[in-house]
């Protein structure tokens, strides 16, 4: 196995709890063939900080998989890496992220359930590498009608990975209805957004839809519809939901026609909306935008535009009104 040495420097992340290392960090670079492969991390004082998967291509040159020795990638590794994701989630959840990187131990790979079918990303070379072999561990585990490979995603440029989408039975996958936490969404999971769905947000949609009964709801940057359509089955007065995409406000009015609910769904951009609409009164708004910054160069214009949107909200809200804000910009 690599063995890889940390520069002596003060307080350096890793030893923080980190599970990165960055290649500024390192002692030495091992040969472009080493790519890849295991490497356990030692600090300055020859003291072991555990294995992680290296690639000299990117600028993370270390990410941790084990605090212990890992000795190989192989189904075994994976059939308990993925069994003891399976006991952190919900009893019986048959629709939910099963494995999400970093968090799971697992850096690069996210593996989501959608009933019968998996969908996978591997957004590390380590992963792309081991490939095969996740997908003979989750068939063993999940017995799936088939596991749809969806590495289009831009982070696998950062280690020097090719964008592919396929199914791992060579089959078609048609879009389909598919039901989330209690709401059937018509999903196209090859060709959708990340993995066809933003499972990571569905608990919030629960989460806020316990404050809609009664009131007017808008739902900002709405997507497929996830908070506007369970704000709607949860007694909202009335939901209104807006996207830039023309695609994703088709979506919302099938999903909601589908459903029984009534949403209404306007296309437009969400800072213009608020200019063109500032007389109107909301009780519960929900902003859930895209990223706003894709790299710290960017965060400052990106608190400028999160203060502009929370701002023009918080002004159309009604007295005793309820704000849901979210971001997913890491710089911020």
């Amino acid at each position: 196995m690599l063995r890889l040495r940390l520069k002596n420097l003060p307080f350096p992340r890793v030893l923080r709890g980190h599970p990165w290392v960055f290649s500024s960090e390192v002692q030495e670079r091992f040969p472009e063939s080493c790519d890849g492969s295991l490497a356990e991390l030692f600090d300055a004082r020859n003291r072991s900080l555990g294995t992680g998967v290296y690639n000299g291509k990117s600028q993370i040159v270390w990410r941790r998989v084990s605090r212990s020795v890992v000795e190989r990638l192989d189904k075994d590794f994976f059939l308990s890496a993925i069994g003891a994701c399976i006991r952190r989630r919900p009893v019986g959840m048959t629709t939910g992220r099963i494995v999400w990187s970093e968090a799971d131990h697992l850096p690069g790979l996210v593996v989501d359930r959608f009933g019968g079918t998996l969908v996978v990303q591997t957004l590390t070379l380590a992963m792309d590498k081991a490939l095969d072999t996740v997908c003979a561990a989750l068939k063993e585990l999940f017995s799936p009608e088939d596991i749809i490979i969806r590495n289009d995603a831009p982070a696998r440029r950062y280690e020097g990975l090719t964008p592919v989408v396929r199914t791992v039975s060579g089959k078609t996958w048609e879009p389909r209805w598919v039901e989330v936490e209690g709401v059937s969404y018509w999903l196209d999971l090859p060709g959708a957004q990340k993995t066809g769905f933003f499972l990571d947000q569905r608990f919030q949609h629960l989460n806020v839809a316990r404050y809609a009964k009664g009131r007017r709801v808008l739902d900002g940057f709405c997507n497929q519809g996830g908070f506007a359509l369970q704000c709607a089955k949860a007694g909202a007065k009335e939901v209104l939901a807006v996207d830039i995409s023309a695609d994703c406000v088709a979506a919302t009015t099938r999903n909601a026609a589908h459903n029984g609910l009534t949403v209404e769904a306007v296309e437009a951009n969400m800072f213009d909306w608020f200019t063109a609409n500032r007389d109107r009164q909301f009780d519960l708004i929900i902003l859930d935008p895209p990223s706003f910054a894709r790299g710290k160069q960017a965060v400052p214009g990106a608190l400028r535009g999160y203060k502009e949107l929370n701002l023009r909200a918080l002004r159309m809200l009604s007295p005793g009104g309820i704000l849901a804000t979210y971001s997913c910009s890491h710089g911020v």
